[in-house]
């Protein structure tokens, strides 16, 4: 069975969104707040989607979403108030894949969790087949031969830049600081890591992107990281 984590401090929401997903089949991992949310997850490794609140006591949904990012590709669907569409805004930005407005359809939360779970369970946290091809859009990396095409067009790209693309990619949909990119590809202490990341990450666009100033798949989020959009 397809695990879902639903974390509200409202006890009743939790408990109404577990009713409608046990009848779809469901099974639910129910947290009052962000903390626990994150508990729950790290013993839950199986579970392929959260539905979280923005507004939480002791970790609100935003940062609660920005941990989860940090290692986990799950899709992540919001429940907000109609007052919080800065929040909403923000919530999208830093990782998060859809969200409903209270007070909410039940049905219609059914069939985003369907629709988001069955694109995560198709494309996976990396898509990557049997020949080592990992592909997003048209930006296509052949591993096996370090190889980098847009478009059918090769791109020529460096060790550095290659790695960090690599990454990315990989994990499309995941925001990665400034810090965790330079950890995982010069394995080195981020130590004034902001501007040695951000020349490498100007550079890629440069050669993957048609306008590098409106980046198709190189993206960055402000305040958090970049990201590789998924396509």
């Amino acid at each position: 069975m397809t695990k879902i984590l639903v974390c509200d401090d409202e006890k009743e929401i939790v408990d109404a969104i577990e009713i409608y997903l046990e009848q779809e089949g469901f099974t639910v991992i129910k947290a009052y707040d962000g903390e626990e949310a994150l508990e729950k997850l790290r013993a839950n490794t199986d579970i392929q989607l959260a539905i979280i609140d923005i507004m939480m006591p002791k970790l609100d949904g935003i940062h609660t979403c920005m941990k989860i990012r940090e290692s986990n590709s799950i899709p992540v669907i919001f429940l907000t108030a109609k007052s919080e569409d800065s929040d909403k805004i923000l919530g999208l930005n830093i990782g998060a894949d859809d969200y409903v407005t209270k007070p909410f359809n039940p049905l219609e939360l059914v069939a985003r969790v369907k629709s988001n779970v069955r694109r995560y369970t198709k494309l996976g946290s990396a898509p990557e087949n049997d020949d080592g091809v990992i592909k997003q859009g048209g930006l296509v990396i052949n591993d096996e031969n370090k190889e980098v095409t847009v478009d059918g067009e090769s791109v020529k790209l460096t060790p550095i830049e290659y790695n960090i693309l690599l990454l990315l990619t990989k994990n499309a949909g995941r925001v990665y600081s400034i810090d965790q990119i330079y950890e995982n590809i010069w394995g080195e202490e981020p130590l004034g890591a902001d501007n040695t990341v951000a020349v490498h990450v100007r550079h890629i666009r440069e050669k993957i992107e048609i306008n590098p100033k409106e980046p198709k798949y190189l993206k960055v989020v402000w305040g958090v990281g970049y990201k590789v959009e998924k396509q």
